[in-house]
């Protein structure tokens, strides 16, 4: 979206992409992340951090058209049947190489990476021409959250060329702890972690998310392991300094699988003097 030179900053978003199942049960997040779009501007391009690209060195998607990867198992065959064909972008690729590594960061391009389900199951239901430019950046699950939340810092300039900066992880995350008949009321453990984090996000307490492991209650059967937070803290450092961050969408699928999802910055997006992304 531009106007007379000028694009809008986008908002970034926080996305918790759940079971697969989300791309086809008719869910509250389902119908959440499909409705998403009419309120944020048009993106020149998008940018996913998602919990299912883990490298020890960040890497960066730089192929044209990268590939759908089903990375599950076990799951209805039209799940297997379902394409995301949203071209990739080579030149925001180098950009955000280039970004990186004017800061000292270890930096990979991965021209044959495809595009893993935390980036492309939530894209399918909010942009589902798959039209729009799509990039990932990996994480890295052996480090911290606040190596993302920097992460985040470093590729925040984009927003003001109009690029969707998103994490897409989940805000509870312990498949061992899930009722798959998807019945059931959250568990005491998992709403108190839940409630703490909304807390502590809607109220600018970045250090409290930052060090969760030793303040959140119960973080270790909230987040049996780390990937699924840390699209959060890199979320949280693509935001600007006292800028409007709101809980967007709450509801939980199969018991305690928590489907949180957050904005920062103005839904409608501001104008900046930056070039768009031709």
């Amino acid at each position: 979206m531009t106007t007379a030179g000028l694009s809008a900053r986008m908002p970034s978003l926080f996305v918790s992409h759940g079971a697969p199942t989300l791309a086809l049960a008719d869910t509250e997040a389902h119908r959440f992340l499909r409705s998403l779009p009419a309120g944020l501007p048009r993106p020149e391009a998008i940018v996913v951090v998602s919990a299912h690209f883990d490298r020890p060195v960040t890497t960066i998607t730089a192929g044209t058209a990268p590939e759908t990867i089903h990375d599950f198992g076990g799951f209805p065959r039209e799940l297997y049947d379902l394409r995301y064909p949203a071209p990739g972008s080579p030149a925001l690729a180098q950009e955000i190489s280039a970004l990186l590594a004017s800061a000292g960061w270890p930096v990979e391009l991965g021209a044959s990476r495809g595009f893993d389900h935390g980036a492309w199951i939530p894209l399918f239901l909010m942009y589902p021409d798959a039209d729009i430019p799509l990039v990932q950046v990996s994480l890295d699950s052996t480090s911290d959250a606040r190596r993302h939340w920097q992460l985040g810092r470093l590729l925040r300039p984009l927003r003001d060329r109009g690029v969707l900066l998103v994490g897409s992880g989940g805000t509870v995350h312990n498949l061992r702890d899930l009722d798959w008949r998807g019945v059931g009321q959250p568990a005491d453990w998992a709403a108190a972690f839940n409630a703490w984090l909304h807390g502590v996000v809607t109220e600018f307490r970045d250090n409290d998310v930052l060090q969760f492991r030793s303040v959140a209650p119960d973080a270790a059967r909230s987040h049996p392991t780390n990937e699924h937070f840390l699209p959060l803290p890199f979320a949280l450092g693509t935001s600007h300094d006292g800028e409007e961050r709101q809980r967007v969408h709450h509801s939980w699928d199969y018991g305690n699988l928590a489907m949180d999802m957050y904005r920062f910055g103005d839904a409608r997006g501001g104008l900046v003097s930056e070039p768009a992304l031709g």
